[in-house]
């Protein structure tokens, strides 16, 4: 059984679940990055089903890679959970014939546990512990992960006051400015990629980073700062094409993914247009705030074919772009 330290730790959970209010995306983050310690788990995961697949919408440690990833519903363990609407467990991924065992050595699991996710009744999604050992789980870690789907669930019924359509827009969105969300970038960064594969035709990622609004916060308050991030995510909105993904990635850090792109010197012209709508001040409440953008890029295939390695070179990109600004 779950030891006092352990549901005293459960009940942390809970009370800074209660403070992220209706963002369901940012509940099922705090909830996997919390497993790892709450029951001495490698990595965790939040799978949901959708069209037929399994789609990683939150991760963290050895799954954090796996962020946006996509599985056939019917081969693995997470999808045998969605159609039985049952925990299930595997002691060891190289000798059950239930799991993607090939998804399992790419990340290096050898056990875990699944529990599933429930909104209005219906089994939608999943919540995963794993380990790099076999046999690492035993029913007191199987009763803990059981307290933190019930809050995920509860989460989702409260978060959600219509449908299922609801549902993975409020997983997938950020709260704020309803950009698409981290989980929702790498699912959509994975697709750019493969259809580039598929097509011959380049796709590009652009790293965006507030300047100064740190500063801002600093003078004038959050509240200030959360409406200068709320426009600058509009405008950013305002420029992208219905093709492209604008996502806020978080806090002052946002992406696009131009998808496709007719020739390369496209995603020259996305940076310059976007230059162009942040450069001009914001006025908000009758005072002016200026707003900054460093911008970093990559192409694919030219910079890479793997999304992490696109992410990294575009956020260097960007990265080059704001220590320059300092030194001029």
């Amino acid at each position: 059984m779950p030891s006092p330290e352990q549901l005293l730790q459960v009940i942390n959970i809970q009370t800074e679940i209660a403070k992220l209010g209706l963002d369901l995306g940012g509940v099922m983050q705090f909830v996997v990055e919390q497993t790892l310690p709450l029951i001495e788990a490698d990595g965790a995961a939040i799978e949901l089903a959708e069209d037929g697949e399994m789609v990683y919408r939150a991760a963290s440690g050895m799954a954090s890679a796996q962020l946006g990833l996509r599985l056939e519903i019917q081969s693995s363990l997470s999808g045998l959970c969605v159609m039985k609407g049952e925990t299930l467990a595997c002691t060891d991924s190289r000798d059950d014939p239930r799991v993607d065992r090939a998804a399992c050595e790419k990340v290096g699991l050898r056990s875990m546990i699944v529990m599933p996710l429930k909104h209005r009744g219906v089994t939608v999604g999943v919540l995963k512990a794993m380990s790099a050992q076999p046999d690492k789980f035993g029913q007191g870690d199987m009763a803990l992960l059981g307290m933190l789907s019930e809050v995920v669930a509860a989460s989702m019924f409260f978060s959600v006051k219509y449908d299922s359509d609801d549902l993975f827009i409020k997983a997938t969105h950020d709260d704020m400015t309803g950009l698409a969300n981290r989980a929702l970038f790498m699912d959509r960064l994975r697709n750019a990629v493969s259809q580039t594969h598929r097509s011959a035709r380049p796709s590009g990622v652009l790293m965006i980073d507030m300047d100064g609004l740190k500063q801002i916060n600093d003078t004038h308050g959050h509240r200030i700062g959360d409406a200068v991030i709320l426009e600058f995510a509009n405008r950013i909105r305002k420029v992208t094409r219905d093709t492209d993904t604008a996502a806020r990635l978080g806090g002052d850090e946002f992406g696009v993914i131009l998808s496709p792109l007719e020739h390369p010197e496209g995603i020259e012209a996305a940076i310059r247009r976007i230059d162009t709508e942040i450069d001009s001040p914001f006025v908000f409440e009758e005072r002016q705030y200026p707003l900054k953008a460093s911008i970093g890029s990559a192409l694919t295939p030219h910079d890479g074919v793997e999304p992490d390695r696109l992410l990294e070179v575009a956020d260097q990109r960007m990265y080059a772009v704001k220590q320059s600004r300092k030194r001029g």
